[in-house]
């Protein structure tokens, strides 16, 4: 008798679950990574003689009061328009606007007033304007 030969079942895998799995990860690494580039410089710095430093040049002291009074250098001025601090600016600072500037303003003063102040050394050409402030009391 001839029996006939069962044949065996083809094994397959279905690997469309795979893909699927692998595309995920895929797409959660490339949103999850940040793509920065530090750029690194190697810099080999240049040597220079030492040369005598200059004496640091007093600042241009402006001072404006809690009314909005000004004071250029100890010298109260006579009004607040902006041509009067700018002129008093100038004779103060005789005409070098490289020179260091600091404004120190009451608590209490106008905001218009330190404006005006930085706005007259503004169109004198000064870059060095500092606000001078006082640490808070810490308890």
């Amino acid at each position: 008798m001839k029996f006939q030969r069962r044949r065996a079942p083809e094994m397959s895998v279905d690997l469309t679950p795979l893909i699927d799995v692998v595309f995920l990860l895929l797409i959660f690494f490339m949103v999850t990574t940040t793509f920065v580039q530090e750029g690194r410089l190697s810099l080999e710095l240049p040597e220079a003689e030492i040369e005598t430093v200059a004496e640091p040049r007093e600042p241009v002291q402006v001072i404006v009061s809690a009314e909005g009074d000004y004071a250029v250098n100890g010298q109260p001025l006579a009004d607040r328009a902006i041509a009067t601090v700018r002129d008093a600016l100038q004779d103060a600072s005789q005409n070098d606007s490289e020179q260091p500037m600091v404004i120190t303003s009451d608590a209490g003063a106008p905001m218009q007033s330190v404006i005006r102040v930085m706005d007259a050394a503004g169109q004198l050409g000064f870059e060095r304007v500092r606000i001078a402030t006082r640490p808070t009391d810490e308890p």
